[in-house]
């Protein structure tokens, strides 16, 4: 399945502050790091529990937002770029 990715971790304590790398870690374990806080890539549903679990031991579910968008295989993901920067997921056969 292609799975994006997104979180916002609430910073606003030491312990927020904390955690962010740690998400940062896990998710970069898993996923391309697309930009700022938005990872994306190909996972099997073995992969994705993990990532959920490992994530699921660091947020703070009450003050952390995470959201993942899964495609299933064999729906076509269509992106576009509305600028000139490039891909970091283009350089993936």
């Amino acid at each position: 399945m292609h799975v994006i990715l997104v979180y916002d971790i609430n910073t606003e304590d030491n312990a927020g502050k904390k955690r962010l790398p740690k998400v940062l870690k896990i998710c970069r374990k898993y996923l391309v790091h697309v930009q700022k806080s938005v990872f994306e890539g190909h996972l099997t549903e073995g992969q994705y529990s993990r990532l959920q679990h490992e994530l699921g031991r660091v947020v703070d579910k009450k003050a952390d937002f995470v959201i993942a968008y899964k495609l299933g295989d064999g729906v076509k993901l269509e992106k576009d770029i509305l600028t000139e920067t490039p891909d970091p997921t283009d350089n993936f056969l």
